[in-house]
């Protein structure tokens, strides 16, 4: 073999074997920061399909409903503590920070944080989810005017006609 293919040949391998280490960084990288969504039955019996549970300091994101009656409040900071059920059992979030306006017992939530104990998670962001039904009370009193089914006049009851 010449030098020059030598060269060559030792330049390509090189390329290679770079490649290869930065697939491996970015492939290593993305499994980090995948957040997996889970529901509160899924982190206390393990996925359906694969009985597989988070491990704790597992990344995540975690949908449910609030339980009526169970958030805390600290007095002295934002710490803020609610149980999150779906149709089995309870899991703690603990969040600091404000919660979002349509935050409400009994409302869908949907909690980006880390699981720090068996039922428990650190949430670092609450999302508040609505109904897909939801109208501001002025356009539901304005379709309730033009249209004979009340709708407006169902939506100002709900909402107390205030905001």
């Amino acid at each position: 073999m010449n030098p020059r293919r030598k060269k060559r040949l030792a330049t390509t391998l090189a390329v290679l074997v770079g490649l290869g280490v930065a697939v491996g960084f970015v492939l290593f990288s993305m499994t980090q920061n995948i957040d997996l969504f889970y529901t509160p039955s899924e982190i206390i019996n393990g996925k359906n399909e694969t009985g597989v549970k988070p491990q704790i300091g597992q990344r995540l994101r975690i949908g449910g409903m609030v339980l009526p009656g169970s958030v805390r409040r600290d007095q002295n900071s934002l710490k803020v503590s609610f149980d999150l059920f779906d149709q089995g059992p309870l899991v703690t979030i603990e969040y600091d920070g404000i919660l979002p306006d349509l935050f409400r017992e009994g409302q869908g939530i949907v909690a980006n944080g880390v699981l720090t104990g068996p039922t428990t998670i650190k949430a670092h962001e609450v999302l508040a989810k609505h109904d897909e039904e939801y109208m501001p009370p002025d356009v539901a009193e304005a379709v309730g005017k033009v249209h004979p089914n009340g709708v407006g006049n169902k939506a100002a009851e709900q909402t107390g006609g205030a905001y």
